[in-house]
């Protein structure tokens, strides 16, 4: 199937600064899509070649088959939202909304009907004749995806759009964002630096780092197998463990941690035997019990650090040989306290060895 938009191979220079390496991206009619990184890594700047506000250095932008590298915004179905919402002050919001429809010359009659019909999707429907400043923060940001929404955008391109927010009301919009998605399956591509919001909203995620893509997958498959340290690193915590690579079966590895004897799920070509790997471990894949379980894993330790985080509890386990190990237990059912002796483990599935 011919996906919607396609990076193919591009580059973005800024003078000699390599701003997008070589992004080569498909992204599939009626998808939620997340560009995810720290400041820099040039996700925005992917998302604004999209919209037509910069130039690729080399490769092309094809969007539903059609070459639009080097068309201006205004000759691409596409539509933008930015951080500070940019709503017209003088307008009201049923006119904000109804703007780019004018412009295209629609009937008047069909401007109200699709202006209501939105507002309605957000439950606006009686704020058509309200000011911008007479809304919430909240508001201002439905009627802003609503005016984008208007035209019947091909993508709708989102630039960290929920920054401004405080944390409950950015929350409550995540889940209403992914929403709107699905009930009007429009493809969106949403710019951010916050793993909660990709993870909570996205169908695929594109990490980046440095110009260039680290990883990409469905929320699930990069928590739970990163392919390497930044991105095991970036979304979520984790241990890292540097070990010794003694076998390999089917995708299993055995290796030897600091003289332990321990296994992890390989999720790419296995490294050679005798070196050195390193493996991924989330702490909250990590049990803690008294007394020595019947398990394939199972590490005697103390606990140096107890320290409650509301809906889980952090304990740092120290081992016999000096290295440590967080792991993150329901508090609830919690009874080990520090100074406690205990004997930790995991399943070999929740540990991951990385490419790196």
């Amino acid at each position: 199937m011919q996906p919607l938009v396609h990076f193919k191979n591009v580059n973005k220079y800024y003078g000699k600064s390599l701003a997008v390496n070589n992004l080569d991206l498909k992204i599939e009619r009626g998808k939620f899509v997340t560009l995810l990184g720290p400041s820099g890594c040039g996700k925005s700047t992917s998302l604004r070649m999209l919209g037509g506000f910069e130039d690729p250095s080399s490769g092309a932008i094809l969007l539903d088959g059609k070459d639009v590298t080097h068309l201006p915004p205004h000759r691409r179905n596409v539509n933008i939202v930015f951080q500070d919402y940019a709503l017209f002050p003088h307008l009201t919001v049923g006119r904000n909304i109804a703007f780019g429809l004018e412009l295209k010359g629609m009937p008047s009659e069909k401007i109200h009907a699709r202006v209501m019909d939105l507002l309605a999707l957000v439950e606006l429907q009686d704020y058509a004749d309200r000011m911008p400043d007479q809304l919430s923060g909240g508001q201002r940001q439905r009627v802003a995806l609503m005016r984008a929404l208007a035209p019947d955008p091909d993508v709708l391109l989102l630039d960290e759009p929920l920054s401004a927010l405080d944390a409950k009301l950015r929350h409550q919009m995540q889940i209403e964002l992914k929403s709107i998605q699905e009930k009007t399956g429009k493809t969106f591509l949403f710019v951010t630096h916050d793993q909660e919001e990709a993870l909570t909203m996205s169908d695929l995620i594109v990490v980046m780092n440095n110009g260039r893509v680290e990883q990409m997958g469905d929320p699930h498959t990069l928590y739970a197998r990163p392919v390497n340290r930044f991105v095991a690193t970036f979304i979520g915590e984790s241990n890292f463990l540097d070990a010794e690579l003694r076998s390999v079966e089917g995708n299993i590895a055995t290796l030897d941690w600091c003289g332990h004897i321990i296994h992890a799920t390989l999720t790419g070509p296995a490294a050679k035997v005798g070196s050195h790997v390193t493996v991924a471990l989330r702490p909250e894949a990590i049990y803690a019990v008294s007394r020595e379980p019947d398990r394939r894993i199972a590490l005697p330790g103390r606990i140096t650090n107890r320290l409650f985080k509301g809906n889980f509890t952090a304990l740092t386990v120290g081992l016999n040989e000096g290295q440590s190990l967080v792991a993150q237990l329901d508090p609830v059912a919690l009874a080990h306290l520090e100074g406690d002796d205990v004997w930790i483990g995991w399943r070999e599935e929740d540990a991951v060895v990385l490419a790196d």
